[in-house]
């Protein structure tokens, strides 16, 4: 089993997951503005409850996004000063693979629609279904998008979907609407936690998917991060 370090800054939570052979340490907190005084401390917390040096471990995963523009700063300019000074790879995670993966884990969800409130009245959205390893996969696309353009590929009115992510809590009635589907709309917030990143970070090791530190990049779907809502 690959040693892993995942950090995630992406949204209201920072969090951070160890897995280092046998054993899992997490360390989280939903803390909005704290990210940055937050997610080093954290890191060295869990290489310290494991009793081991982050050159020990095989790969560092990140929360590449979608999510908060500061918030992505602050993960991959971390990620990338850990990596370098331990010459590491790294293995990005989207923000709304790892709440359709948490919903799969902790819910037994096999098919998820993941929302996060993206501000200026949009969302940002995914469809995602487990495959037979039980790793949550895309289906379609990641957008950004207005709450009443969303869409859903292949619809199945036979399906039950579970519905995850600020995006919900915000726009509930729009995306329901949107999508007349039977969905499952969880009430309080799943946010994209370091923990739920691991397997997939884990299979994309497994299968030779780590890129270099310098190549770790954020994902902020949004073609213009300084766009402003319309009056």
């Amino acid at each position: 089993m690959a040693n892993l370090l995942v950090i995630d800054t992406a949204t209201e939570a920072c969090s951070v997951a160890l897995q280092y052979q046998d054993k899992l340490f997490t360390r989280s907190k939903v803390a909005p503005r704290e990210h940055g005084e937050l997610i080093l401390p954290m890191v060295d917390e869990v290489l310290s409850d494991a009793g081991i040096k982050l050159a020990q471990l095989d790969a560092i995963a990140y929360g590449q996004g979608p999510g908060a523009f500061t918030g992505l700063r602050i993960c991959i300019s971390v990620v990338q000063g850990l990596a370098f000074g331990a010459g590491l790879p790294v293995i990005g995670v989207s923000s709304l693979q790892a709440m359709a993966q948490a919903a799969h884990d902790t819910l037994g969800a096999d098919s998820v629609l993941s929302a996060i409130d993206a501000r200026m009245g949009e969302v940002y959205w995914g469809q995602y279904e487990a495959d037979s390893n039980g790793i949550m996969q895309l289906i379609g696309q990641e957008v950004v998008c207005s709450p009443n353009l969303v869409t859903v590929s292949e619809p199945d009115s036979s399906n039950v979907y579970r519905a995850v992510g600020t995006g919900w809590q915000t726009y509930a009635k729009e995306l329901s609407e949107a999508l007349n589907l039977p969905i499952v709309v969880e009430k309080e917030p799943l946010y994209p936690f370091a923990e739920a990143m691991l397997p997939i970070a884990r299979a994309r090791f497994n299968q030779g998917k780590s890129i270099s530190a310098e190549q770790a990049l954020p994902v902020y779907l949004r073609d213009n991060v300084a766009k402003k809502a319309k009056p």
